[in-house]
């Protein structure tokens, strides 16, 4: 059930592995974990690097260690943060979870016109100029989907900025690293949402004239297009991914 833990960063690779077991399933809520004498056998590694392991998946939400050194797994949705999203993206067998992927893309179509709408509200002249500045450097990209994703993600940052509200902010520094994995692996289905400069210009416009309405209906506008091509192309993925595990 488990293997030999490398000597560098025990605890982040203990932590690691119990993390991929339990998001997977493998482990099930309620299951107790070894002691942690049983653990650092099996996993060949010291009792502290378990021990800071183990903290670090309570920080998480994703076991409760109870009085007598006794760990128990927990339902991580009913107890975990977004960070989690990003350790899922990619399964233990190395293919994408296309479900974990449209989960991501979905969420950001369905806040998008909420930060569109409180940006247009609250947005500074600082903001609307770095926004500004933005798109700029996206038209230079030149229809480079590598660079224009990246880019797309720090006007999303603008936009968040500008609504000051910290619950959102917060939000969307965990969703951000859930989507910047989601990137590095499938950045050429978001090539429809961010080669359209257009909109982002439009946008732009809509928050500096403080137009709270037209600002949420662009927003929305713009990620939809990233999650109609997530939806078109990850529907390929899982016949292909399933292809491949009967053969």
């Amino acid at each position: 059930m488990f293997k030999p833990v490398a000597r560098r960063l025990l605890a982040s690779e203990v932590f690691d592995q119990l993390r991929d077991r339990i998001v997977s399933g493998e482990m099930q809520p309620g299951a107790s974990l070894p002691a942690e004498r049983a653990l650092a056998t099996l996993l060949r590694v010291n009792r502290n690097a378990v021990r800071e392991g183990l903290k670090r998946l309570q920080q998480a939400g994703l076991v409760a260690i109870q009085q007598g050194g006794h760990t128990r797994v927990l339902d991580f949705r009913r107890t975990a943060g977004l960070e989690v999203l990003a350790t899922m993206v990619v399964r233990g067998d190395g293919q994408i979870d296309t479900q974990i992927v449209r989960s991501i893309l979905e969420l950001r179509t369905e806040l998008a016109p909420i930060v569109g709408r409180l940006a247009a509200r609250r947005a500074a002249r600082k903001h609307v100029d770095a926004l500004r500045d933005v798109v700029v450097r996206m038209r230079e990209a030149k229809g480079d989907s590598a660079v224009l994703v990246r880019l797309a993600l720090d006007f999303w940052a603008h936009v968040v900025e500008a609504t000051d509200n910290i619950a959102l902010q917060l939000a969307f520094n965990s969703l951000a690293v859930s989507y910047g994995s989601v990137l590095e692996h499938v950045h050429h289905m978001m090539s429809d949402e961010v080669r359209a400069t257009a909109d982002y210009d439009a946008l732009v416009d809509a928050i500096a004239l403080g137009r709270q309405e037209k600002s949420g209906e662009i927003a929305k506008r713009i990620v939809a297009r990233g999650e109609a091509s997530a939806v078109r192309i990850t529907k390929v993925v899982d016949a292909v991914q399933r292809k491949g595990r009967s053969s």
